[in-house]
Order: C-alpha cells, then structure tokens, then sequence
C-alpha cells in the first residue's frame, strides 16, 4: 500500500522496531495481464519479488525534519495553484466586465486584484450586473490578498526549516528555498538510499536511457522519474544561463561543438544533478550527525 500512503504509520512501527522495510513497485504489465488484479495476487507479487530480492526500495525517513519540510511544502504548492487559479479568474471576470466599470480595473491580473480590492458594490442593488460584477471581484480579490498572505508565511517557516538542513544545497549557484525544499523531499532524510549522482540522476528523470538497434548508437530522453524534482533542476539550469558565466561558457563551448541548446540543457542538467548531490548528500550526512 506504499510506505508513503496508506502505509507510511506501518512502516514507521516496523522501523521503530529496528526491522529492515523494503518498498515494493506494483507488479509489471506481463504480470497484470496474465494473472489480473486483486488483493490476494499483489500480497503474492510483492512476496516473490521480497523472496527473489527484486524489492530493493528503501522507503523515505518520514519523522525527521525532510518530513516536516514536505508537509509544509505540499501545503504551499496548492496555495500558490489555488492563487494561480483566482488570478485567471479575476482576469477572465475583468473581461466580461461592463465597460463603465472594466475601464478602471487595469490589464494585469496582480492591476485587477489590487483595484477589485478597493471596490465597493451597493449590497441593495446585487441585480445591477455592475454591483454584482464589483461585489464578485472583490471577494475574488480577497480571496487572493488571503493567499498572498498564507504563501508568505509558509515561505518563512520554510526558509528556516530548509536553511537549517540544506545549508551548502542553498549556496550553490541558482538554488533557492522552493528548489531545495523540493530536492531534499526527492531524496529522502535517509540519503543513504541513494548510492550515487547517478541513480540521483535517474530518480529526477535526468540520466538518458539507451535507446540503440543494430549500428545505430543514440540516447533517448527519460521520461520518467520524479518531474518535480526534474522541473527543480531544469529551473536552476535555466536560471544559471542567464548569470553564471561557467553555465554561460559551457553553452557556448557545447554549441561550438554542433550540439543543440536542447540538448546542451539536458547535458547541463546532468552535471547540475551531480553538482547538487554531493552538496546535499553532505547536507543529509550533517544532519544525521546532530
């Protein structure tokens, strides 16, 4: 049931108890389809793949501070979808709006929030579209102030959290408080579990996968792995190639060489992944020292 779901207290008591956890992936395609699913037949795939040694997952520490950090920072993710989503709405309501009262209002979403804030709608006449159209922007408005507000105070208690775990993971060049906050849930309290860069690498969809056939020798791009933390590192490749001069050079020098800037990015991406491992992995082994 996943020691990160339903089974995560299960995972904690056994832990607790000093016995060895080992997550099970959920049985392959070939499996599914010759003998089905249900409850008796995943007990019995995951009790080969147990007894065969095919279960090597180590499960995340769940009651240490990477814990804590990803409590907080699933919490700000849907603040900040929920306020991405009232800013389009107060735009898409701003268009619709009557010209007599759109006019005053602004173009940018943030121009309308700030304007609708101020609006005052005459509560006796709710079946004027104006008055109706000003007592909705408003409350949308307020409803974006709210999250504003709930967005900066996470964002403080996060900068503690991550600032106290991962102090060389935010000095490296391009990482912030969001991206280290995102790479330590990625890896796990226990970072032993993750051996090297490059099983990292594959973890946040970074590493190529081969994809030859007869003299043909090429990679493929990963499409798996955890987009998260794929997205987190693309963020810190993209913004290091606006002010880093190494990732600047770097780029240069790769084109020169008649690789493309896509692939130029993904190469980077690789060498961030690398960078960033050892940093954190110091970062984790500190931590477990304290």
């Amino acid at each position: 049931e996943q020691t990160g779901t339903y089974g995560a207290e299960l995972t904690r008591i056994l832990q607790a108890q000093s016995l060895q956890v080992l997550e099970v992936d959920r049985p392959d395609v070939w499996t599914r389809a010759r003998h089905g699913k249900s409850d008796p037949i995943d007990a019995t795939a995951a009790a080969q793949a147990a007894r065969t040694g095919r279960a090597v997952t180590i499960p995340k520490d769940t009651t240490g501070i990477i814990a804590a950090i990803a409590r907080l920072h699933s919490v700000r993710r849907s603040a900040v979808k929920a306020r991405a989503a009232a800013l389009t709405q107060i735009s898409a309501e701003a268009i619709t709006t009557p010209a007599a009262l759109r006019d005053r209002l602004g173009t940018t979403s943030r121009q309308i929030a700030t304007t609708a804030a101020r609006l005052r709608a005459d509560l006796t006449r709710l079946d004027d579209p104006v008055q109706a159209a000003k007592h909705g922007l408003r409350h949308l408005a307020r409803r974006i102030e709210a999250l504003d507000e709930e967005i900066a105070e996470l964002d403080r208690a996060l900068d503690t959290l991550v600032a106290k775990a991962a102090p060389r993971l935010l000095a490296r060049p391009g990482v912030g408080t969001a991206i280290a906050a995102q790479l330590l849930i990625t890896a796990g309290q226990n970072i032993d579990r993750i051996g090297t860069d490059a099983k990292f690498a594959r973890l946040a969809g970074i590493a190529p996968i081969p994809a030859s056939s007869g003299q043909t020798h090429r990679m493929r791009l990963h499409r798996g792995g955890d987009r998260a933390a794929n997205s987190a590192i693309h963020l810190v490749a993209i913004g290091r190639l606006r002010y880093h001069q190494p990732a600047i050079d770097y780029l240069a020098r790769r084109t020169t060489q008649g690789l493309s800037k896509k692939d130029t990015i993904r190469a980077m991406k690789r060498l961030i992944a690398r960078e960033l491992f050892g940093a954190l992995k110091a970062d984790l082994q500190a931590l477990d020292a304290i």
